[in-house]
């Protein structure tokens, strides 16, 4: 009925969105100061790890895949991610233990890049703060056409190396939150979005 994410607005003191639809994601946007997006993200990684030990406990999963976050980026600022020959990537990866992966085409519809973190919820956390700053510091050039997911009837969600089926995760709160992303842009740069890859 809402109590976590109400309890996460509550806490925080950041302004929590989620889209509707009955997509196979769905984008949650953070906004406030940049301690309080910080503390709402904190603990919706933190609700994440616990709904994936949840499963691991009652058997649905065998063993449990690391947390991962999708990230939503204006295209024109992943370079400044990147790096030179990668070296602000490579920088980010070694200093946080979190593997950072940048797509290489455009999300449907948008001018905007997937990045997807994964690793235990403290390099996660980490990641993302670094990834915050080069995202702060490099504004997006040009109009952002952003993302919005679209229903899809074979959707599949994929944690770790296993493939899920997305009806079997609809009734659980893990199936609108986990493997989420964040929104870089926007409101002062830092609006995160979580949303399942």
């Amino acid at each position: 009925k809402g109590e976590t994410v109400k309890r996460i607005r509550e806490e925080s003191c950041a302004r929590v969105n989620i889209s509707e639809g009955s997509c196979p994601e769905r984008i949650i946007t953070i906004t406030g100061s940049t301690e309080s997006v910080f503390r709402a993200f904190t603990m919706i990684t933190y609700k994440l790890e616990e709904d994936l030990n949840a499963l691991v406990a009652n058997g649905t999963i065998s063993s449990k895949p690391p947390v991962t976050l999708r990230l939503v980026i204006p295209a024109s600022q992943c370079g400044s991610l990147i790096g030179k020959g990668g070296a602000k990537i490579k920088e980010i990866r070694e200093s946080t233990g979190a593997q950072i992966q940048v797509a290489g085409d455009l999300l449907p519809n948008s001018t905007e890049r997937g990045v997807t973190i994964s690793g235990n919820q403290d390099s996660v956390i980490q990641c993302v703060k670094l990834i915050c700053t080069v995202i702060l510091e490099s504004p997006p050039k040009g109009a952002t056409i952003p993302y919005r997911p679209s229903p899809s009837p074979a959707a599949l969600l994929i944690a770790g190396n296993q493939v899920f089926d997305a009806s079997e995760f609809a009734p659980h709160p893990l199936y609108s939150v986990t493997q989420g992303g964040l929104d870089l842009q926007q409101v002062s740069g830092v609006i995160p979005d979580v949303q399942p890859v």
